[in-house]
Protein backbone atom coordinates (compact mmCIF):
# COMPACT_ATOMS: atom_id res chain seq x y z
CA UNK A 1 0.00 0.00 0.00
CA UNK A 2 1.45 3.68 -0.99
CA UNK A 3 0.90 5.97 1.72
CA UNK A 4 -1.28 9.07 1.44
CA UNK A 5 1.25 12.07 1.08
CA UNK A 6 -1.27 14.25 2.49
CA UNK A 7 -1.40 11.86 5.39
CA UNK A 8 1.95 11.79 5.75
CA UNK A 9 2.49 15.14 6.32
CA UNK A 10 -0.24 15.83 9.01
CA UNK A 11 1.80 12.56 11.03
CA UNK A 12 4.92 14.63 10.41
CA UNK A 13 3.28 18.11 11.66
CA UNK A 14 1.67 16.55 14.56
CA UNK A 15 5.06 14.64 15.44
CA UNK A 16 6.69 18.37 14.70
CA UNK A 17 4.36 19.63 17.67
CA UNK A 18 4.65 16.47 19.90
CA UNK A 19 6.20 16.65 23.74
CA UNK A 20 7.33 14.36 26.04
CA UNK A 21 4.33 13.59 28.57
CA UNK A 22 6.53 12.35 31.34
CA UNK A 23 10.01 11.79 33.03
CA UNK A 24 13.81 14.37 32.82
CA UNK A 25 12.62 15.57 29.58
CA UNK A 26 9.20 16.22 30.15
CA UNK A 27 7.79 19.25 27.60
CA UNK A 28 10.87 18.79 25.80
CA UNK A 29 9.85 18.25 21.74
CA UNK A 30 10.51 14.44 20.63
CA UNK A 31 12.31 15.53 17.88
CA UNK A 32 14.74 17.34 20.73
CA UNK A 33 15.09 14.80 22.67
CA UNK A 34 18.49 13.63 22.97
CA UNK A 35 19.90 10.69 20.52
CA UNK A 36 21.05 8.57 24.00
CA UNK A 37 16.91 8.69 25.11
CA UNK A 38 15.72 7.38 21.77
CA UNK A 39 17.99 4.81 21.45
CA UNK A 40 17.56 3.58 25.17
CA UNK A 41 13.63 3.70 24.53
CA UNK A 42 14.57 1.52 21.24
CA UNK A 43 16.57 -1.13 23.24
CA UNK A 44 14.37 -1.06 26.23
CA UNK A 45 11.21 -1.25 23.68
CA UNK A 46 9.03 1.96 22.76
CA UNK A 47 5.84 2.39 24.47
CA UNK A 48 2.86 1.43 23.65
CA UNK A 49 -0.09 3.34 21.66
CA UNK A 50 0.64 6.82 19.80
CA UNK A 51 3.99 8.08 21.80
CA UNK A 52 5.40 4.60 20.90
CA UNK A 53 4.81 5.03 17.39
CA UNK A 54 5.61 8.25 17.58
CA UNK A 55 9.29 7.84 19.97
CA UNK A 56 9.53 5.41 16.55
CA UNK A 57 9.51 7.48 14.03
CA UNK A 58 11.68 9.79 15.91
CA UNK A 59 14.55 7.12 15.88
CA UNK A 60 13.76 6.37 12.39
CA UNK A 61 14.39 9.95 11.49
CA UNK A 62 17.24 10.59 13.93
CA UNK A 63 19.33 7.48 12.18
CA UNK A 64 18.45 8.84 8.86
CA UNK A 65 19.76 12.46 10.03
CA UNK A 66 15.86 13.97 9.07
CA UNK A 67 15.02 15.08 12.31
CA UNK A 68 15.70 19.05 11.01
CA UNK A 69 13.16 18.67 8.55
CA UNK A 70 10.53 17.99 11.28
CA UNK A 71 11.59 21.07 13.08
CA UNK A 72 10.96 23.09 10.05
CA UNK A 73 7.74 22.05 9.85
CA UNK A 74 6.92 23.11 13.55
CA UNK A 75 8.50 26.33 12.32
CA UNK A 76 6.64 26.46 9.72
CA UNK A 77 3.15 25.92 11.24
Amino acid sequence: MIPDPEQSRKQLVELAHAKMPFGKYKNRYLTDLPEYYIVWFKNQGFPKGKLGSQLELVYELKLNGLENMVRKLRDAT
